[in-house]
């Protein structure tokens, strides 16, 4: 079928809308008239490392279009969101860790189908796809019955489609990953939309003092609104001894937990220093696009905290979406705080608002 897809041709470059033409959809597929598509940190760096030329996107949401012949868990009509592929049969897919599959950088970065053939074309030349088993920056969307996720009709399709990366990163990583309960004391660094689904989820669980650390003063007042019990401006040296001693101070004598969506040197320290004994820092990213830099483990070994890495928030998105939806529309994870609305056309302005952090999460609209 004839698409419009934002294809990326150069990593120096914005996208540009094509015409594409999308492959019919194979037993176990799924076609998405894609209503919104989130614009997450990963589609920002994605043409560094992606197999060019590509279409991006992995936040997407709309309306299934047609089922392949083995589909059962969705049909024609209804409304999903769009997530992570995975295999279904490796061993960690099988025990609840689809985020983890033995499988998933192929799943998600090589830009074909788990059997190596390509869902995209332009005339004779091949187009890379399947990112993240959708490319989701496009009106139509062939994803595989593993990664969509059948929502409520209740929730406005903006707002549901960040649910697949972003919000159920920040979010389960509090609740899955850190498994953070009532009481708990919380360091987040980083309030965009991942620091701040953070947020959200440890007011959720019940948090004794949840710290949201950030270069943003605007961003950090949002955290405030949105549940954090106190703020730490990282204008100032965030590596600094002066620092750590304030989260500790805010914290009555150490965080819990600490999670880090920054992906800086520094802040990756901090969020280690700042951990009482025995406490756990999760981090979602990693600095220098994972070049090699020097870090003492030494705070890991004497204090016995753990430093664990964080995908899609551990998250089953068969269960976690629908909660998180819940959620939504019980009023506890206010998601509309953090959208600002794009025009598909204006696909490239909105990239560059989100690369130099003018808005939190900007979400596309192919209508």
């Amino acid at each position: 079928m004839q698409i419009s897809a934002a294809v990326s041709r150069s990593p120096d470059q914005p996208p540009a809308i094509e015409s594409l033409e999308l492959d019919e959809p194979r037993a176990n597929e799924v076609v998405v008239r894609v209503l919104a598509s989130g614009i997450c940190h990963t589609d920002l760096f994605a043409p560094l490392m992606y197999p060019l030329p590509a279409v991006l996107g992995h936040e997407g949401a709309g309306i299934v279009e047609r089922v392949g012949s083995a589909v059962s868990k969705v049909a024609p009509g209804d409304r999903v969101v769009m997530t992570f592929g995975s295999c279904g049969s490796c061993a960690l897919c099988a025990t609840g860790s689809p985020a983890y599959c033995e499988h998933g950088h192929h799943l998600q970065f090589s830009g074909v189908r788990d059997d190596g053939s390509k869902t995209l074309r332009k005339g004779g030349e091949s187009i890379h796809g399947s990112f993240f088993q959708q490319s989701s920056f496009a009106t139509y969307s062939l994803a595989t019955e593993r990664s969509v996720v059948k929502i409520a009709a209740d929730i406005p399709i903006e707002l549901a489609a960040p649910l697949g990366c972003g919000i159920q990163t920040g979010a389960g990583a509090i609740l899955n990953n850190l498994g953070v309960k009532a009481g708990a004391r919380v360091v987040i660094f980083g309030a965009g939309s991942v620091g701040l689904a953070a947020v959200m989820a440890a007011r959720l669980a019940g948090a004794g003092s949840i710290v949201a650390v950030d270069v943003n003063a605007a961003r950090l007042e949002l955290a405030r609104s949105l549940g954090a019990t106190a703020v730490v401006d990282a204008t100032v040296d965030i590596g600094s001894s002066d620092v750590v001693a304030r989260l500790r101070a805010l914290t009555r004598g150490g965080a819990t937990h600490s999670f880090e969506t920054a992906g800086q040197v520094a802040s990756i320290a901090a969020a280690i220093e700042c951990l009482r004994r025995k406490g756990v820092c999760a981090i979602a990213t990693v600095p220098k696009m994972g070049e090699p830099y020097a870090q003492t483990l030494l705070p890991l070994l004497v204090g016995g905290k753990t430093l664990t890495g964080v995908l899609e928030g551990d998250s089953v998105p068969d269960q976690f979406i629908p909660q998180l939806v819940d959620w939504f529309l019980a009023g506890r994870l206010p998601l509309d705080r953090l959208i600002t609305n794009y025009q598909f056309t204006d696909i490239g302005r909105a990239l560059d608002d989100a690369h130099h952090g003018r808005v939190i999460k900007p979400v596309l609209r192919m209508e």
